[in-house]
């Protein structure tokens, strides 16, 4: 438990030594200017590692910098803002006492120093640092433990689909570490590819863990199961377990799982309360994928409508979340009209149809997760 002890006179250095140290407190450091200060925490350097120091008690009249100034330096440094700093100060000036505490000091006490009142000082003041120290490692621990969760959910993401009859490419824009958008494809058999992109209810670590348990049940359903109603069915119905009695919080996901057989030439599909999406057929007409059922989620049974589309040539879909929408411009239905217009043109180059979207300024700071699925696919 280090205590820097700064000022110029080294009268004053001897004293609150002796009584830090008939009080136990022997871990101390004496220091004569607020340029030894500066060196001692390797202020230039913020980078560099901190040493150990629990408080600091810091005279504010001092020739060439003084203690209030050298405060105001010491907040800058990211590193040093939790160390607590009680100026020690001859001054009755209010107003001066006024600005050293708003440059970041905690505490000040006046000379000469009364043993009792200094040391109660310092007792709340390494308190407020214990405190901080442990605030600070709790954050650290969730920081990584958030860090991990990210990497696992990255993980679920499944690789894009590169085959001679289909090519997919994903713009996937979290607004937070974790995100409730999620996108897999799956190659069932030689021709047929199974697609689904969702948005579970909110953002954040709440809807990122919904999303890592349905991703998951998602996997199998589409594998054992794979035509779209079936796999909405059964999504909703694990979805549903969640909900108890107590738990007064909707679970639920809007989605677009699509199926497509380049030998069959057709395009099966259900949308589950989600933003349409479009398809362009055969580079001619453009079609929304339009909503067959309600969100996952929202009630034990739900009617799932499923459409079939047939293409001759090949097709391209656009899928896309709210969140994209939003970021887009106010108008929703302007926006959707964008997207649907971005759905006629075939791209040769689908790497760079996010920039079309969105261009990069209007990406940061989105409140919500974006996500865009393209996908094109040709009959063999």
């Amino acid at each position: 438990m280090a205590i820097l002890l700064v000022d110029d006179n080294s009268v004053n250095l001897f004293v609150i030594d002796k009584i830090l140290k008939g009080a136990g407190y022997t871990d101390t450091v004496s220091l004569t200017s607020a340029q030894e200060l500066f060196t001692y925490l390797r202020v230039d350097d913020p980078h560099a590692k901190t040493p150990p120091v629990d408080l600091i008690l810091l005279d504010i009249m001092m020739p060439e910098i003084d203690g209030i100034e050298a405060c105001r330096r010491i907040q800058t440094v990211e590193r040093l803002r939790n160390i607590p700093i009680i100026f020690v100060t001859a001054l009755e000036d209010s107003s001066k006492l006024v600005e050293a505490l708003d440059a970041g000091g905690s505490d000040y006490i006046t000379k000469p120093i009364n043993k009792v009142e200094l040391l109660a000082r310092i007792r709340v003041a390494l308190r407020l640092k214990s405190e901080l120290d442990w605030h600070a490692e709790h954050e650290k621990k969730i920081q990584t433990e958030l860090d991990l969760a990210t990497n696992v959910q990255r993980n679920l993401l499944s690789q894009l689909l590169k085959e001679d009859d289909i090519k997919m490419d994903v713009s996937y824009l979290p607004s937070f570490k974790l995100a409730g958008d999620m996108y897999y494809c799956h190659k069932i058999d030689k021709h047929r590819y199974g697609i689904i992109l969702f948005d579970m209810m909110g953002h954040g670590i709440s809807a990122s863990l919904v999303c890592m348990f349905i991703s998951s049940v998602l996997r199998e359903a589409i594998k054992l199961l794979v035509d779209p109603e079936l796999v909405i069915k059964e999504l909703n119905r694990y979805m549903t377990l969640l909900h108890t009695e107590k738990d007064h919080i909707p679970y639920y996901f809007t989605g677009i799982y699509v199926v497509i057989d380049t030998k069959k030439k057709t395009i099966e599909y259900v949308n589950a309360g989600h933003p349409p999406g479009f398809m362009l057929i055969d580079g001619k007409e453009v079609l929304p994928l339009e909503r067959g059922s309600c969100a996952v989620g929202f009630f034990d049974d739900i009617n799932v409508n499923k459409f079939t589309v047939s293409f001759e040539e090949d097709v391209q879909l656009l899928l896309f979340t709210d969140g994209a929408l939003e970021a887009m411009g106010p108008s929703e239905v302007e926006a959707t009209e964008q997207l649907k217009l971005i759905t006629s043109q075939k791209w040769e180059d689908t790497s760079i149809i996010m920039d079309q979207i969105l261009p990069p300024e209007q990406r940061e700071n989105q409140p919500d997760d974006m996500c865009l699925l393209l996908v094109q696919a040709k009959s063999i």
